[in-house]
C-alpha cells in the first residue's frame, strides 16, 4: 500500500460484521481463562495483553499504522513527545553514557539532555553539522551510544544530512535516532536514508487538530545490537526470567524491551481515547501534508519579499542554504517557517501582538495558524549559546501557516506589520 491507502486502511482490518472504524477499547484490564495463562503473559508480555500500561488495542492500531508509515518493524506510542525521547534514549543509555547530538533541536529537548539526563549520569555533546567529518567525530567518546537529530529541526527549520550522520554514528557502532515531527513520514522516511530509530511528537501534524499529546517510537529493525556496546538488549534480563531480546525478538529486540521494560516503569502509555483521536489525524495527514506545504511556500516567498524582515528559514525556498538537502531528503515542506524582524525582541513581540487571525500559543503545526517567539517561551531556559546553537536569535518568530485561505493569512500578517 502507498502512504495514503496506508492512513486509512492499515493497523486495522475489520472481520465479518465488525466494526468499519477502529473501535475504542477502553479498558485497562483483560480476562483469562486461567491462572496459568496470564503467568505465561508475565514472562512475555508479547503474547498477549494483561494490562493498558502495555498495550491497548486501540493504541496498538495506530501503533502499527506508523511503523508501516515509517518503513519500520514496530512502533510503541508514549504519552507525549518528550516521553518517547526519554524512554529511546534510555532504553540504549544508563548512568556513564553519553549522546552525541546536533545542536539546532527544540528546545525542550536541549533541556532534556543537557539537565534532566545529565542528573541521571548520561552526558550530551551538542555538534552543529557545519562541522567537518572530523570535528563531530572528536565528540565521540567510548561511552557514546546514540546520535540525535531532527529531519527539520524546530525551530531552526535546518535539515539534517540524514545519510552523513548515519554513516558517521554507523562508523562508530552507534544508532542514529531522528526527530521526524516537523517532516512526517509523508514527506521524509529517515529509515529509508539510514536512520535506525525514528521519534515523533504525534502532538504535532499527525495529530493535526490540537486535541491531544502524545509520542512515538519507532524501531526500524536495521541495527545490529549485538556489537558489544548494549548488554541491555543482548544479555539476560533477570526482570523477565532471563530473556534476551536480541535472541528471542530478532529485529525488534529494541522496541520490545522499550515496552517490556521501561513502559513497564515509567507507564507512559497514551489512553485509548486519545490514540482513536490520532488516528483520525492520521487519516488525513497526507492531504493535510500537501495543503500545509503550498500555503507554507507562498508565506515564505511573502516574507522574504518583506522589507521588515531581516531574513527568512524556510528549506523550500531557493534561497535557503539547506535547499539542496531540503531536496535530496523532502518530497515536500512543512508550514513552519521561521524568520527574523527587524528591531529585535521589542518588534518582534509588538508584531506578534497585532495579529488577529494567527494565534499567539504554545503549539506548532496545527490546522490553524499560530505563532511563537522562541527566545521567549520554548527556548527560554537555554543559555545564549545554546540558543546561537539553535539558529534562534533575539528578534526569531516561528510561524506555524495552517490550513485557512492562504491569502487571509497573508492579509493578517501585513496589517501587524504595518503596525510595527
Amino acid at each position: 500500500m502507498r502512504d495514503e491507502t496506508k492512513c486509512l486502511h492499515a493497523g486495522y482490518t475489520p472481520g465479518n460484521a465488525q466494526p468499519r472504524v477502529m473501535p475504542i477499547v477502553q479498558s485497562i484490564t483483560y480476562t483469562y481463562d486461567s491462572a496459568e495463562e496470564i503467568a505465561k503473559v508475565f514472562d512475555d508480555p508479547t503474547l498477549s495483553l494483561v494490562y493498558s500500561r502495555f498495550g491497548n488495542p486501540t493504541v496498538m492500531a495506530v501503533e502499527e499504522k506508523i511503523a508501516q508509515l515509517e518503513g519500520g518493524v514496530a512502533a510503541m506510542c508514549t504519552s507525549s513527545g518528550q516521553a518517547a525521547n526519554l524512554l529511546a534514549v534510555l532504553n540504549i543509555c544508563g548512568a556513564g553514557d553519553h549522546i552525541v547530538s546536533l545542536g539546532a533541536i527544540y528546545g525542550g529537548t536541549t533541556n532534556l539532555f543537557s539537565v534532566t539526563l545529565k542528573r541521571l549520569g548520561i552526558t550530551t555533546t551538542f555538534v552543529s553539522q557545519d562541522d567537518s567529518d572530523e570535528s563531530i567525530e572528536a565528540a565521540f567518546t567510548p561511552r557514546t551510544r546514540l546520535v540525535f537529530g531532527e529531519t527539520i529541526a524546530n525551530p531552526a527549520m535546518a535539515v539534517l544530512d540524514i545519510e552523513r550522520f548515519a554513516r558517521i554514528a554507523h562508523k562508530h557502532g552507534v544508532p542514529l535516532m531522528v526527530d521526524n515531527t516537523f517532516a512526517t513520514p509523508i514527506f521524509c522516511k529517515p529509515i529509508s536514508f539510514g536512520a535506525d530509530i525514528v521519534v515523533h511528537s504525534t502532538s504535532k501534524y499527525m495529530d493535526g487538530h490540537a486535541v491531544q499529546i502524545g509520542g512515538v517510537i519507532v524501531d526500524g529493525g536495521t541495527f545490529d545490537w549485538t556489537n558489544g556496546k548494549y548488554p541491555e538488549l543482548t544479555e539476560p534480563d533477570e526482570s523477565y526470567h532471563g530473556i534476551s531480546y536480541t535472541k528471542a525478538y530478532g529485529k525488534a529486540a529494541y522496541i520490545t524491551r522499550a515496552r517490556m521494560n521501561l513502559m513497564r516503569d515509567f507507564g507512559v502509555y497514551p489512553a485509548a481515547h486519545s490514540a482513536f483521536l490520532l488516528n483520525l489525524g492520521l487519516e488525513t495527514l497526507p492531504v493535510r501534508m500537501r495543503q500545509y506545504s503550498q500555503n507554507g511556500l507562498a508565506v515564505a516567498k511573502y516574507l522574504e519579499a518583506n522589507p521588515k524582515v531581516l531574513s527568512v528559514k524556510y528549506p523550500a525556498l531557493p534561497s535557503d542554504k539547506d535547499y539542496p538537502l531540503a531536496q535530496k531528503y523532502l518530497t515536500g515542506c512543512c508550514a513552519v517557517i521561521s524568520f527574523v524582524i527587524d528591531g529585535g525582541r521589542e518588534k518582534a513581540m509588538k508584531f506578534l501582538d497585532a495579529l488577529r487571525l494567527a494565534s499567539n500559543e504554545v503549539h506548532v503545526a496545527d490546522i490553524r495558524t499560530c505563532i511563537l517567539h522562541p527566545a521567549s517561551s520554548t527556548h527560554r531556559q537555554c543559555t545564549d549559546e545554546q540558543l546561537k546553537a539553535a539558529g534562534i536569535s533575539e528578534g526569531l518568530v516561528r510561524l506555524s501557516v495552517g490550513l485557512e485561505n492562504v491569502e487571509d493569512i497573508i492579509s493578517d500578517l501585513q496589517q501587524a506589520f504595518d503596525q510595527i
